[in-house]
C-alpha cells in the first residue's frame, strides 16, 4: 500500500493576517514599513488621512517604523483618540504611550510620547506635534516636486547628465530625514526602471546609493535587484559593484532581502492570495 503523502503547507497561509502583524514582521526584518508584503512603503499620509485606521497597526508603526516621519505620524491619531476618551479611561492610553516611549525605534517618537503623557493629551500638545511634523514634511515635498521638474528636463534632453546628477545630490541632501522615505524610494525606483533615463545616469545613481547609510542602501539596492522592470544589464552591473564594495555579512543581507522581495512578488501573482 502506498502511504498517503502529507499535505504540503501553502506558504501563503503563513503571511500576516493583519496589518499590525505585518508591521511587526517589518520591524523584525529591520526594514521600512510597507502596506503589505511586496507593496509600496507606508508614508505619513496613510496614517494621517485614514488609509490606516487600525489602532493596533498604528501603535506598531509608532514603535517599529524606521522612517521617523512615519513613526511620528502614527502617534498623532492615537493621541487624538486618547484626548477624546473619558478621563477615567485615559489610563489605558497612558500605558500605551509609556510602551511607545520605552520601546520605539525612533528617538523623536519616544520624546513625543513622553510629552503627550505629561500634557495629558491636551489639544494644544497634539496640534504642536502635528505642526512640527508638517513643518518638516511640507518643505521637503515642495523640494521633491521641484526635483520632478529636473527629471522631466533630463528626459527632454534640456539638462546634461552631469547637471542632473548634481541636482540629484542636492535634492537628496535637502530632503534627507525630512521627506517620507517611501516617496524618496519610489522616486529612485522609477529612475532606475525608466527607459527615458540614460544608462550612464543610472550607473552613477547606483554608485551614489552605495554610499548611503546601511538601512537606506539596503532598501534601495534590493528594490533594484528584485525589480522585474529593471534592465538585466543594470542588475548585473549592480551585483558586480556589490561584490567589490561590501563585507560578507552586508552582502549576505542584501542577497537574502532581495530573495524575500522576489518571493513577495510571486505571492502577489498567486491565485487566491490573501489580503491584509
Amino acid at each position: 500500500m502506498v502511504a498517503a503523502s502529507a499535505p504540503i503547507a501553502d506558504p501563503l497561509l503563513a503571511r500576516p493576517t493583519d496589518l499590525a502583524s505585518h508591521f511587526m514582521e517589518c520591524g523584525a526584518l529591520n526594514t521600512n514599513l510597507s502596506m503589505a508584503p511586496g507593496e509600496r512603503l507606508v508614508i505619513t499620509d496613510d496614517l494621517l488621512n485614514g488609509s490606516i485606521v487600525d489602532y493596533t497597526a498604528m501603535t506598531m508603526a509608532a514603535i517599529v517604523a524606521r522612517d521617523g516621519q512615519v513613526a511620528r505620524a502614527a502617534i498623532i491619531p492615537l493621541s487624538v483618540a486618547a484626548n477624546k476618551v473619558k478621563p477615567r479611561d485615559r489610563h489605558k492610553y497612558e500605558r500605551l504611550f509609556q510602551l511607545i516611549e520605552e520601546t520605539a525605534f525612533d528617538e523623536s517618537v519616544r520624546d513625543s510620547a513622553e510629552a503627550l503623557i505629561a500634557a495629558n493629551f491636551r489639544d494644544s500638545q497634539i496640534r504642536e506635534l502635528a505642526a512640527e511634523l508638517g513643518g518638516t514634511i511640507g518643505p521637503a515635498r515642495v523640494r521633491y516636486r521641484a526635483f520632478l521638474d529636473i527629471i522631466r528636463m533630463l528626459t527632454e534632453k534640456r539638462i546634461s547628465e552631469g547637471a542632473f546628477l548634481d541636482e540629484f545630490l542636492d535634492f537628496t541632501r535637502n530632503v534627507a530625514g525630512k521627506l517620507d522615505f517611501g516617496i524618496y524610494a519610489l522616486c529612485v525606483d522609477r529612475l532606475f526602471v525608466s527607459e527615458y533615463i540614460p544608462v550612464a545616469v543610472k550607473l552613477s545613481l547606483f554608485a551614489e546609493i552605495l554610499k548611503y547609510p546601511p538601512l537606506v542602501r539596503k532598501e534601495l539596492v534590493t528594490n533594484l535587484l528584485s525589480s522585474p522592470k529593471a534592465h538585466p544589464d543594470l542588475v548585473r552591473h549592480a551585483r558586480g559593484q556589490l561584490a567589490g564594495g561590501m563585507s560578507r555579512n552586508q552582502l549576505t543581507e542584501i542577497i537574502l532581502f532581495t530573495m524575500l522581495k522576489q518571493s513577495w512578488q510571486f505571492q502577489k501573482l498567486a491565485p487566491g492570495r490573501p489580503t491584509i
